[in-house]
C-alpha cells in the first residue's frame, strides 16, 4: 500500500491563546472550505464538511481513504458530493441487471481532500467547490417545513384581513370626524356672517343717527 508525502504548511489557523502549534485550531463553522485549512482530526474535518454540505444543500460520502504502511492508520481521506461518479449497470450472461431505483450519480466533481501532516494536524490539500447539479436545502431543525410554511401563510393572511378591517373602521371614523368638522365650519361661517351683517346694520344706524343730529 502506498504512503503519501506530508502536506506542506499553508495558511495555518491556530489558536495562539491556547498553544499555537498544540494541534487545536479555530475554524469558523460558517466559512467556506479552502486549501490549507487545518483541523485537529480527520473526524473534525469530516464534521465541518458535512455541516458545510448541509448548509449549501447537498449530501456527502467518503470516496476513498489511504492508510499508512507503518501502522495502518488513516493518513488521507477524500469526501465528495453524493452525486460524484456514475453508476454502471453490471452485465451477467448477456443480461443487464436493471436497477429498481433511479441512479443519483451525476458525475459531480465537488470534493474535499484532507491529509495528515502529523498527529493533531490535518490539512485540506484539495477543495472543489462547484457542483454540476442544482443544490436543494432539505428541511431541518430551525428551517420551516412545508406544513409550517402553509400555517405561517394562513396566519399572515388572517392578520392581513384583520388589519384591513381595522383600517376600514378607522377610515369610516375619520370620514365621520371630517364630516362633523365640515358641518361645524359651515355653522360657524353662518354665525360669523350674521354677526358681520348685524355689525354693518349697527354702523349704518349710527351713521344715520349722527347725520340727523
Amino acid at each position: 500500500m502506498d504512503t503519501e508525502p506530508l502536506a506542506e504548511d499553508k495558511n495555518v489557523i491556530a489558536d495562539s491563546s491556547i498553544g499555537g502549534e498544540s494541534g487545536i485550531y479555530e475554524v469558523d463553522a460558517n466559512q467556506e472550505p479552502y486549501e490549507g485549512m487545518l483541523f485537529e482530526s480527520e473526524e473534525a474535518a469530516k464534521a465541518f464538511y458535512d455541516e458545510y454540505a448541509k448548509r449549501l444543500g447537498f449530501l456527502t460520502r467518503i470516496v476513498s481513504s489511504r492508510k499508512s504502511e507503518r501502522d495502518g492508520s488513516i493518513i488521507s481521506r477524500r469526501l465528495a458530493c453524493n452525486k460524484e461518479g456514475f453508476n454502471v449497470n453490471s452485465q451477467r450472461r448477456g443480461q443487464v441487471r436493471i436497477r429498481k431505483r433511479e441512479s443519483k450519480r451525476e458525475g459531480c466533481m465537488a470534493m474535499f481532500l484532507v491529509k495528515r501532516e502529523k498527529p493533531g494536524r490535518w490539512v485540506v490539500t484539495k477543495f472543489v467547490r462547484d457542483h454540476n447539479h442544482p443544490l436543494v436545502i432539505s428541511s431541518e431543525k430551525g428551517r420551516p417545513t412545508p406544513d409550517e410554511k402553509d400555517l405561517k401563510i394562513r396566519e399572515l393572511t388572517t392578520e392581513l384581513h384583520r388589519e384591513k378591517k381595522k383600517s376600514a373602521a378607522y377610515q369610516q371614523q375619520l370620514q365621520l370626524v371630517l364630516k362633523y368638522v365640515e358641518e361645524y365650519t359651515q355653522r360657524l361661517s353662518l354665525k360669523i356672517e350674521v354677526v358681520e351683517n348685524n355689525m354693518t346694520e349697527l354702523e349704518s344706524e349710527e351713521q344715520d343717527s349722527a347725520q340727523s343730529d
